[in-house]
C-alpha cells in the first residue's frame, strides 16, 4: 500500500490493483505481463489524439510511451494530476519534457542499453552491404537492370573499422567485427578497456585517417553536434565508408551527400537523421551506394522485449520501493526492501535548511535510515522509520505543509506490499 500526496487530486491510500498503468504505441507484451504479474491494472493503446490523451491522463498513475507520444509542458502541468512516473520504452527521451516532469516530482525512466545487440548486428550487415554495393544492386535489379560487376566491391576481411564511442553498442560491434576479420580501432573521450584485439587511438582525427569504415556510437551532446562535417570527412581515407546509427544531429548530412556524389566517400549507411521522419527531399536520398533505414536500430522483437522488461522493472521498483536508480531526470536514490519500516519519499526544491525541518517533524520517531541526494533544482529524500502505531497521516500532512515540498509518498513495508 502507498499513500500519494501533494494535493487532493493525488489521493490517499490504495492497493496496487488500483494503480492505473497506460502503455502506448504497442509496447512489448512482456512489459504488460510484468506489470500484471506485479498486481497493477494495465491498459494499452496504440495512439491517442492530444484531446484523447488530455481526457485520459488525469486518471493515469504511470504512462509508458515510445517516440510518437509527446509529453510536453502543457500536457503534464494541466493533466498529470496523479502521474507517479513516466516510462520511455526506448533509448531517447526527446518526446518528454524532462525538466517539467522533474519539477512536478515525476521521474522518467528509459532503456539505453537493451537494444545493443540489435544495433550492432544492423551495422555489421550494412558494412558488408556497402562493401559489395548491395543497396545499389538491389535497386537496379528491381528496375530490371543487370549490372553484375566486381568494380569497387570488396571483402571486409582485413579492412579497418573505426568505432567512435566505445560504449555498449560500440564494444559489441567491436566483438562481432573481429569475428569477420576486421581490424578494429576505437576512440572514446573516456578511457575504455579494449575487447579482443581492438585498439584505442588518441584522437578522432587519428581514427578517421586509419579507417576504411567509420561507425558512430555516441550520444547527442554539445561535443557531438555535427562532429562529422566537411573538415572531418576530408580527414577520412578517399574511398572509405561512413555509418551512423547514433544520433542524427551528430553528422552534417548535406556535407556527406556532397562527398558521396563526388566520389570521395565510397558509400554510407544512415539509420538516424537530424529531423525525423524524413521525406524525398532529405539530402542523402538518391546518393550513390547509400543505404537508408527509418530509425530501426532497436526495432527487433528481441530488443523490444528486452526494453519492455527493463523499463517495467525500473517502474515497479520505483512504485514499490521509491528507487530512482537509472532515472534520467531525478537524483538517483535507493534503499533495500524492508518489511519492518514505514518509508517516506519526498521530492522537494533544493534549498538550504530543508533537512532540518524534516528532522524536526520526525524527532519523536526512530529513524533507521535516511538518504538524500540532490541536483541543482531538486532533492529526493528517502527516510525509513521503524514501524510505529503512532505514525499517522499527520506526518504526511506536515511534509505537505513544507513550502519546499513538491510531492510526498509513504510506503508501508516497502518492497513487500
Amino acid at each position: 500500500m502507498a499513500e500519494e500526496s501533494k494535493s487532493d487530486e493525488i489521493g490517499t491510500s490504495f492497493p496496487k490493483s488500483k494503480i492505473n498503468i497506460l502503455l502506448m504505441e504497442k509496447i512489448s507484451q512482456r512489459a504488460v505481463d510484468y506489470f500484471v504479474d506485479a498486481g497493477f491494472h494495465v491498459e494499452t493503446a496504440d495512439k491517442f489524439t492530444i484531446e484523447e490523451l488530455q481526457k485520459k491522463l488525469p486518471d493515469v498513475h504511470v504512462i509508458g510511451v515510445r517516440s510518437k507520444t509527446k509529453l510536453r509542458k502543457d500536457l503534464l502541468e494541466k493533466y498529470a494530476k496523479k502521474l507517479l512516473c513516466i516510462g520511455c520504452f526506448c533509448i531517447g527521451t526527446d518526446q518528454t519534457d524532462l525538466k517539467v516532469a522533474a519539477s512536478l516530482g515525476i521521474p522518467v525512466f528509459n532503456s539505453p542499453f537493451a537494444n545493443t545487440r540489435s544495433v550492432a548486428e544492423l551495422i555489421i550487415s550494412n558494412i558488408i552491404a556497402l562493401a559489395r554495393k548491395v543497396g545499389d544492386q538491389n535497386k537496379w535489379m528491381h528496375q530490371g537492370q543487370w549490372k553484375k560487376t566486381a568494380v569497387q566491391c570488396y571483402e571486409v576481411r582485413g579492412k579497418t573499422l573505426g568505432i567512435v564511442g566505445y560504449g555498449h553498442v560500440g564494444s559489441q560491434l567491436s566483438v562481432l567485427s573481429e569475428a569477420l576479420g576486421l581490424k578494429v580501432i576505437f576512440y572514446d573521450i573516456i578511457p575504455k578497456l579494449p575487447l579482443g584485439n581492438a585498439r584505442a587511438v588518441s584522437s578522432l582525427d587519428e581514427l578517421l585517417a586509419q579507417s576504411d569504415f567509420v561507425s558512430l556510437h555516441v550520444p547527442y551532446t554539445k561535443l557531438t553536434n555535427n562532429m562529422i562535417d566537411e573538415e572531418q570527412i576530408l580527414k577520412m581515407k578517399k574511398g572509405s565508408y561512413l555509418c551512423n546509427a547514433a544520433r542524427g544531429k551528430c553528422v552534417n548530412i548535406e556535407t556527406v551527400a556532397k562527398y558521396l556524389k563526388n566520389g570521395y566517400l565510397a558509400g554510407a549507411y544512415f539509420d538516424v537523421y537530424p529531423s525525423e521522419p524524413t521525406n524525398e527531399t532529405m539530402a542523402l536520398c538518391n546518393c550513390p551506394n547509400t543505404i537508408l533505414t527509418p530509425h530501426i536500430g532497436g526495432s527487433t522483437q528481441e530488443a523490444q522485449s528486452n526494453i519492455g522488461l527493463d523499463v517495467a522493472s525500473k517502474i515497479v521498483k520505483f512504485i514499490n520501493e521509491g528507487a530512482t536508480i537509472a532515472c534520467v531526470n531525478f537524483p538517483e536514490v535507493s534503499l533495500e526492501p524492508n518489511a519492518k519500516v514505514h518509508r517516506i519519499l519526498n521530492v522537494h526544491r533544493n534549498v538550504p535548511g530543508f533537512l532540518k525541518k524534516v528532522n524536526n517533524i520526525l524527532c519523536e520517531f526512530n529513524v533507521s535510515a535516511q538518504v538524500l541526494k540532490t541536483n541543482p533544482e531538486l532533492g529526493y529524500l528517502l527516510v525509513e522509520i521503524d514501524a510505529n502505531p503512532k505514525f499517522s497521516s499527520d506526518i504526511k500532512q506536515k511534509f505537505e505543509e513544507l513550502e519546499e515540498s513538491v510531492r510526498t509518498r509513504i510506503l508501508f513495508a516497502p518492497g513487500y506490499r
